[in-house]
């Protein structure tokens, strides 16, 4: 009779304290990655300046900062109006051979007829055929000078060399630009992330190692792709590979966590901490023991916490499924 007034009160008592024991678990040291936490840009792998193959004026600027282009579209158009000159000038000079042309042309025909007729002679005629084709070389010669001056002005529009977005614009609408001259600058070729890295963890470093990228939502995964060799400043550079990274804002700086090393740490469930009072527990055999918590993690799918300081390895812990705050019954 006794012991059934006291099974309601144990009962009513844990449901109090909120705590529900589970079974045993016995700490052992685990291996856990040591993480270092650097920041990383966003970088396009390639970047490529869109430059002017023609010198003069700027007529018109199609791209500014932030487009995103296609390879060969029109970015820009430079106008050298030396070139219409030059275009008019070879039009006259070409209808003045032809004319000269289809002079020649008559005087041949005029000495064929009277070669048949015996007045003239066979060298007479050779000399006219002659002048007929050397006027023929200088069209063809004046009509190709005309092509390489057609060209030069087709080379005034600056094409995209690869599709991408449009990094930087360093000129405007008007300005004299010179063969060679930047125009704009593209980043194409898709997006990475370049790493900076102290040089002391180079030899924690290779290929494949995965990385975890906190951005705005949330942390993701990628991959060390390239380790390079040269080291600049006290620090190698590093190229990590992420599937969806943003492109909106090249050299855009992100939190970045790469594995440097592996140590030992007594690692337990998150759900074998008791807080109390602003003060965590754990329950050892049966009693509270008052515990420093680190940092946590997830090991295995389970969320799992660094136990800093008032636990050694053997000792044997109980997990709890629920936890309120509530006061230590009587």
């Amino acid at each position: 009779m006794r012991r059934a007034i006291l099974m309601p009160l144990i009962l009513s008592t844990c449901l109090v304290s909120g705590v529900v024991f589970a079974e045993p678990l016995t700490l052992a040291p685990m291996q856990v990655t040591e993480w270092k936490a650097v920041y990383g840009r966003i970088e396009a792998r390639d970047r490529i300046p869109a430059r002017a193959r023609l010198g003069g004026t700027l007529m018109e600027l199609a791209v500014a900062e932030g487009d995103v282009v296609t390879a060969g579209q029109v970015l820009a158009r430079i106008v050298d109006e030396k070139l219409a000159f030059q275009l008019s000038a070879i039009d006259a000079q070409l209808a003045s051979v032809q004319a000269q042309l289809v002079n020649a042309t008559a005087e041949l025909k005029r000495g064929e007829d009277l070669l048949k007729q015996g007045v003239t002679t066979v060298q007479r005629l050779d000399a006219l055929r002659t002048q007929v084709d050397v006027l023929t070389g200088q069209i063809a010669s004046v009509e190709a000078q005309r092509k390489v001056v057609e060209q030069q002005a087709a080379e005034g529009a600056v094409l995209a060399p690869v599709a991408g977005r449009v990094l930087d614009v360093p000129v405007s609408k008007g300005a004299v630009v010179m063969p060679g001259e930047a125009v704009a600058t593209l980043g194409g070729g898709g997006i990475f992330l370049r790493l900076a890295v102290p040089e002391r963890h180079a030899g924690a470093m290779k290929a494949g190692d995965a990385i975890q990228i906190e951005g705005p939502d949330g942390v993701s995964e990628g991959k060390l792709a390239r380790i390079y060799p040269l080291i600049e400043n006290g620090r190698v550079v590093a190229d990590v590979e992420v599937a969806g990274l943003p492109d909106a804002f090249v050299d855009a700086r992100v939190l970045v966590r790469l594995p440097v090393g592996v140590r030992e740490a007594l690692m337990l469930p998150a759900s074998a901490l008791v807080t109390r009072a602003g003060l965590d527990f754990v329950s050892v055999n049966g009693d509270l023991r008052s515990v420093v918590p680190g940092r946590r993690e997830m090991v295995a799918g389970a969320e799992m916490v660094e136990v800093l300081s008032g636990l050694q390895a053997g000792d044997v812990i109980e997990t709890t499924g629920a936890v309120a705050g509530g006061a230590a019954h009587d």
